[in-house]
């Protein structure tokens, strides 16, 4: 087999490794919290977000700049977790060869 042919049957396996991975990376899922555990979300390791959960004696109609707050910090420590163990994953996949856009 020519070394084209060669290269191009890995390009493949590592595109149904890469789909494998994004696969279970959706499902895969962190949690964080701030506030001291008022706000809570879980992230999928695709990027998106699963839930958020806030206590009820954190919200306080006078101070929703507060609650506001501390579900923004939660959301981007989540989403920053996920994105971390997605990184690491796909670096199994494609052997630490960056690939923009792949995730």
């Amino acid at each position: 087999m020519s070394s084209i042919g060669k290269l191009m049957k890995q390009a493949s396996r590592i595109q149904q490794q890469m789909e494998a991975v994004q696969l279970a990376l959706a499902s895969r899922t962190v949690e964080t919290t701030s506030g001291g555990g008022a706000v809570k979300i879980t992230a999928r390791c695709d990027g998106t977000v699963a839930a958020i959960k806030i206590d009820p004696q954190a919200v306080n109609p006078a101070d929703a700049q507060l609650l506001e707050d501390l579900v923004l910090t939660a959301v981007n420590s989540a989403l920053a977790k996920a994105k971390e163990i997605a990184n690491a994953e796909m670096g199994k996949v494609t052997g630490g060869l960056n690939m923009p856009g792949l995730i």
